[in-house]
């Protein structure tokens, strides 16, 4: 049999022991209780300590299993858009924004202060882990709420509006980052005390012009893609989906706004984003139609196809010595994300709901999982002197283990409290 005809052969079977193991042990999860992404990262590690020993993947098979990824990312950020509800967010927003701040400050500020202060990682991985910290994956939490039949509650709303929020504060703070993250690499010498490192910046003559120009060029790109967004947005989805309705039977349409969401991602990543914040523009697009917003339901096929393998990939890529080297660390780190969750969550927000609801709040701020996911890989793309092997592992432990204590915690306390949302406002 020809070379290349027998490793094509060999990523097909690869895909397809993906595909079947992913859906198996979804179930599997979620039957323990626990989210479908601990059981897709456990997969990739799985795989690839198989892989060591047998030595599956080719150069070819990998360059594969990164398309697929970069397609499950795509789809994954394209449906935190679409799900998301700009209108009620609106009336919510003097409301959760105040425990917004509280969230993204402590959970920013206690992450930073270890990484940068505890552990001494130069200054870019500390503003990196920092910002990972920050980002929640609400939706582990949310399926909980939904079992227990009370995310229509005052509470469980406030709990959506504050995710949603999140999740736009996030990517709008990962795309500033890591268009200043050349600027920052200039001005901080690695090791360097973050004093120092402010003092260098501003002692370089053209740091000032290098800043400006950093920033504008970004504000521009970030204005033009909005423009675009906003007029396809306005002028043009709504009578493109009656089009595609009309031509073509479902789930044909859905197709189309999936295809529509993957090139609104490579323009982003053409200007200079993240395909990820592209894939999430593109989602916000469509979010405020309602009839757009019904294909949800049909594109979740589509995500559950594709999203495993971003996980699944990572799972892959992870320094397998280095996860063993980290668990420990990961354990501490877990421990200031779950506390920067409850303390920044719990306290602003008891100053406007009850008791009851404000730790019902902080719990289930605590998963971080698919943005948290995105920060890190994007800041390893950039290299190891971004995110070092052994801070990317220590960070996958901290996801694994928020991503499983969250619903083992929030689970009994919503049956106990449940009665008690009611009275919240």
């Amino acid at each position: 049999m020809i070379e290349a005809e027998f490793t094509l052969l060999l990523l097909t079977l690869l895909v397809g022991v993906m595909i079947v193991a992913a859906l198996l042990l979804k179930g599997v999860s979620e039957k323990l209780g626990l989210p479908a992404i601990v059981a897709y990262l456990l997969l990739g590690i799985g795989l690839q300590a198989i892989d060591r020993a047998h030595h599956l993947q080719t150069e070819s098979a990998q360059s594969v299993l990164n398309f697929l990824a970069e397609l499950g990312l795509i789809c994954l950020l394209f449906r935190v858009g679409l799900e998301s509800n700009l209108s009620g967010l609106r009336r919510q927003l003097p409301h959760a924004s105040v425990i917004l701040v509280g969230d993204l400050l402590f959970s920013g500020l206690l992450g930073f202060g270890l990484a940068f202060y505890g552990l001494h990682w130069p200054l870019v991985t500390s503003l990196v882990v920092s910002l990972a910290l920050i980002a929640t994956s609400v939706g582990i939490s949310i399926n909980v709420w939904q079992e227990a039949k009370a995310l229509s509650s005052p509470t469980g709303e406030l709990l959506l509006d504050i995710a949603e929020m999140d999740d736009i504060a996030a990517i709008a703070l990962m795309s500033l980052l890591f268009a200043l993250l050349p600027f920052i690499q200039e001005a901080a010498a690695p090791g360097a005390s973050l004093p120092s490192a402010i003092v260098s910046a501003t002692a370089l003559g053209d740091a000032s012009h290098i800043l400006f120009t950093t920033l504008a060029a970004f504000c521009l790109r970030v204005g033009l893609f909005t423009t675009l967004c906003l007029g396809f947005s306005r002028y043009a989805e709504r009578p493109l989906i009656r089009l595609f309705e009309a031509l073509e039977p479902a789930p044909d349409p859905m197709l189309t706004v999936a295809g529509i969401g993957f090139i609104t991602a490579a323009i982003a990543g053409f200007l200079g984003f993240s395909v990820a914040v592209g894939a999430f523009f593109a989602g916000l697009v469509f979010s405020r139609d309602p009839e757009a917003v019904t294909f949800d339901a049909s594109f979740g096929t589509l995500s559950e196809l594709f999203v495993p393998f971003f996980f699944i990939n990572i799972g892959l890529g992870l320094n397998l010595q280095a996860v063993s080297q980290t668990a420990t660390l990961g354990l501490v780190i877990s421990l200031v994300a779950i506390a920067g969750k409850l303390i920044g969550v719990g306290i602003t927000a008891g100053n406007t709901v009850s008791p009851c609801s404000a730790v019902l709040l902080s719990l289930s701020m605590m998963p971080r999982a698919e943005i948290t996911m995105v920060v890190l890989q994007k800041g390893q793309s950039l290299g190891d002197g971004v995110i070092p092997p052994v801070v990317f592992g220590a960070m996958v432990t901290m996801t694994l283990v928020t991503c499983s204590i969250t619903p083992l915690c929030l689970r009994p306390l919503l049956r106990r409290w449940r009665p008690y949302l009611e009275l919240t406002s």
